[in-house]
C-alpha cells in the first residue's frame, strides 16, 4: 500500500506516528519541557506586602477618599468604604452592591445585628488584612459570623485559630460552639465539644449553658448523651487497662513459677539446685511473693482445693501453668502432668474459661506460646 507520494506507508521510517507538540504551561506560554529545563515553573506565592502598602490601604479605609459605598449598621452608624475593593475581597458583598439603589455616586447596603464597631474593624480587614489584637478579643464571635456570612475565608480561619489559641474560655465555650455548627467551623466545633466534655461540671454551670438550654434543648440533649457515652468510654478504658495488668501479672508469676522449680532463686528451688551466698538480684517482680506461697502450700494442712484460700490460689496458678506449658514430660513444676492428664474429665464449661484465659494472657504479651515454657 502507497500514500500520495509513492512512499510505503509500513515501511520502518514510517510505522512511528510523529508525536504531537509539547503542551504549553498556561502560566508561562513555554512549552513544559523548557519550562522544566529553565526552572520557569511559577513557584508558590509569598507575602512580602512592604509596611508603607499597608498604611496606605489603611489611610484609603480611613479617609474614605472617594469611597462610593454606605454601609448602614446598628444605631444608625455608617461605614464607609469602596465598592470595587470590597466586591472583590466579598463575592456576597458584591452580589448586594448589584441589587442596591444608587443615589448620586453612592450605594447603601445594611449590615445589621451586629455592633458597628464589629463591621469597621470587618470592613478594614478587607482592605488591609489588619486588626488591632483588643478588637479582635471583642469581637471575635461576630467576625466569625461576618466572615461566613460574607464568605471571607482567611478572615475566619484567622477567628478559627485566635479561638484555638487562647480566646476560648470556659465562659464563652458553649456560644463558640454553637456558632461553629452554624458557620461550618468543623475543627472549632470538635475542640469545643472536647473542652465541654473535659470541663463539664463547670461548663454545665455557666450562663452560656443555661441559653442553650432554652434556646436549642436539642443541642443540650445530644451534648449530655456525649457525656454520658464519654463516661462509659472512660470507664471501659479503665475495666480494660486494669484487666491487662491482671493478665500481665498472671504472665509474670507463671514465669516465676518456672524459674523457681527450673533455676531455684535466693534459698528456694528444686532439691539438686546447689545455692551460693553472693546470687545476683532477682529479675522477676513476682518471685518474692511467689516463694512465700510455695512455702505456706508446702506446709498448709488445708491443701485441698476450696480449703485454704492461699493454697486455692496456689493450685489456681499450676493448673494454669499447665495450660501454658509446651513440654509437660520433662517440666520441673509440681504437677504440671498431673494436671494435663486431668483436662479430659473437666466439664465443657471449665474447658472454655481456662481457654479463654490463656488466650488472653498471651495475646496481652503480643506472643503465641512465653519463651519459658518452651523446652529446653
Amino acid at each position: 500500500m502507497a500514500n500520495m507520494d509513492g512512499k510505503s506507508l509500513l515501511s520502518p521510517k514510517n510505522s512511528i506516528p510523529i508525536p504531537p507538540p509539547s503542551p504549553q504551561s498556561a502560566a508561562t506560554g513555554y512549552p513544559c519541557e523548557y519550562v522544566v529545563m529553565n526552572n520557569l515553573a511559577p513557584r508558590r506565592r509569598s507575602s512580602c506586602v512592604p509596611t508603607a502598602t499597608r498604611d496606605l490601604w489603611e489611610r484609603l479605609f480611613n479617609e474614605g477618599y472617594k469611597a462610593d459605598v454606605r454601609i448602614n449598621t446598628d444605631n444608625s452608624g455608617i461605614v464607609y468604604a469602596h465598592s470595587n475593593i470590597i466586591a472583590v475581597a466579598s463575592p456576597v458583598l458584591g452580589g448586594m452592591l448589584k441589587q442596591a439603589n444608587r443615589s448620586n455616586r453612592w450605594r447603601s447596603i445594611s449590615i445589621f445585628g451586629v455592633p458597628h464597631d464589629a463591621v469597621r474593624v470587618f470592613i478594614r480587614f478587607l482592605y488591609s488584612s489588619c486588626y488591632e489584637n483588643e478588637e479582635m478579643k471583642e469581637f471575635v464571635l461576630h467576625l466569625l459570623v461576618l466572615s461566613h456570612v460574607y464568605a471571607v475565608p482567611h478572615l475566619k480561619h484567622e477567628c478559627e485559630q485566635k479561638l484555638e489559641l487562647g480566646l476560648l474560655t470556659i465562659d464563652n465555650v458553649v456560644d463558640v460552639f454553637q456558632l461553629a455548627l452554624l458557620c461550618d467551623a468543623p475543627r472549632l466545633s470538635l475542640i469545643c465539644h472536647r473542652k465541654i466534655l473535659k470541663n463539664f461540671k463547670t461548663v454545665s454551670e455557666s450562663e452560656g449553658w443555661k441559653a442553650m438550654k432554652q434556646s436549642h434543648p436539642i443541642l443540650e440533649k445530644e451534648l449530655l448523651e456525649s457525656m454520658i457515652e464519654e463516661e462509659n468510654s472512660k470507664k471501659e478504658r479503665i475495666r480494660k487497662m486494669n484487666e491487662k495488668e491482671v493478665y500481665l501479672q498472671l504472665y509474670d508469676a507463671m514465669e516465676a513459677l518456672v524459674h523457681i522449680c527450673r533455676d531455684g532463686c535466693r534459698t528456694i528451688g528444686p532439691h539438686d539446685k546447689d545455692f551460693k551466698a553472693n546470687q545476683q538480684p532477682c529479675r522477676y517482680t513476682s518471685c518474692k511473693g511467689l516463694e512465700l506461697l510455695v512455702r505456706h502450700f508446702a506446709g498448709c494442712k488445708l491443701r485441698a482445693p476450696g480449703g485454704c484460700a492461699h493454697c486455692k490460689r496456689m493450685w489456681q496458678l499450676l493448673e494454669l501453668h499447665s495450660r501454658l506449658c509446651a513440654d509437660p514430660s520433662s517440666c520441673r513444676v509440681p504437677l504440671c502432668r498431673n494436671f494435663r492428664q486431668r483436662l479430659a474429665k473437666q466439664s465443657k464449661k471449665d474447658e472454655i474459661r481456662w481457654t479463654i484465659l490463656v488466650e488472653k494472657i498471651l495475646k496481652t504479651r503480643g506472643i503465641g506460646i512465653a519463651p519459658c515454657f518452651r523446652p529446653l
